[in-house]
């Protein structure tokens, strides 16, 4: 299990805005690795409960909260990402668990018994969160990221664009899924990521540009076209 505590901050910008802001980050940080021209593919897997309570904690801002997702970076990827995101207070707290592409796909299908072939507690704790809530898989979200790094206070800033989703396909490794916008297209998703404080000249950088902060995930984003219709 990997695991990691930090505050973060979104804001949702425009594409005009973020060209700019990524060139500038870009003259001062460390790009990703995995960046590359035009950036790298993310794809999400959310579960939920029935009467999907973590969504409700979300939209209702507890202080306290949590999402699972399985993330993957390919359709052709050999493995995929458990992760628990836990919201407390200021601080996000992440852990993940690295899982095999067989076992990923049975999670995909509603079946999280490959968990109990780990011996990692994070493993039991989500298998007993996930089976005695029933949880489900309910949306998969799909976004290109440019990520750039500090080393000073664990510092990552990332630029997110292209959101896409879908309600009826959970498969993330299908490259055929029937994906729709969940947000403005001239829009992008800034992420603001750090342990402790900012850099000043970071938030100098960051000031440059007009930004609204989110009050909503993109796992929530996913959701709000067919939860709205239902209400």
């Amino acid at each position: 299990m990997n695991e990691v505590s930090r505050q973060e901050k979104k804001y949702a910008i425009n594409i005009a805005d973020g060209v700019s802001l990524y060139s500038r980050l870009g003259a001062v940080m460390h790009a990703d690795a995995h960046n590359g021209a035009q950036g790298y593919v993310i794809r999400s897997l959310y579960f939920d409960t029935p009467d999907d309570q973590d969504f409700a904690d979300k939209v209702n801002g507890l202080e306290l909260r949590r999402k699972i997702r399985l993330r993957t970076y390919s359709p052709q990827s050999d493995f995929a990402m458990l992760e628990m995101k836990q919201k407390e207070g200021p601080y996000q707290r992440k852990r993940s668990l690295r899982l095999h592409r067989g076992e990923a796909i049975r999670l995909c299908q509603g079946d999280y018994r490959p968990l109990l072939a780990y011996e990692d507690p994070f493993a039991a704790e989500c298998y007993g969160l996930m089976h005695c809530r029933c949880y489900r898989p309910k949306a998969v979200v799909e976004y290109r990221r440019q990520a750039f790094v500090a080393r000073e206070n664990h510092i990552r800033i990332t630029l997110d664009s292209r959101i896409i989703a879908t309600e009826s396909s959970f498969d993330v490794f299908s490259e055929h899924l029937p994906m729709y916008a969940v947000m403005d297209p001239f829009q992008m998703v800034l992420e603001v990521k750090y342990n402790g404080f900012l850099l000043s000249y970071l938030k100098d950088l960051l000031d440059m540009v007009e930004r609204s902060e989110l009050s909503v995930s993109k796992y929530c984003l996913a959701r709000s076209v067919s939860l709205s219709l239902q209400g």
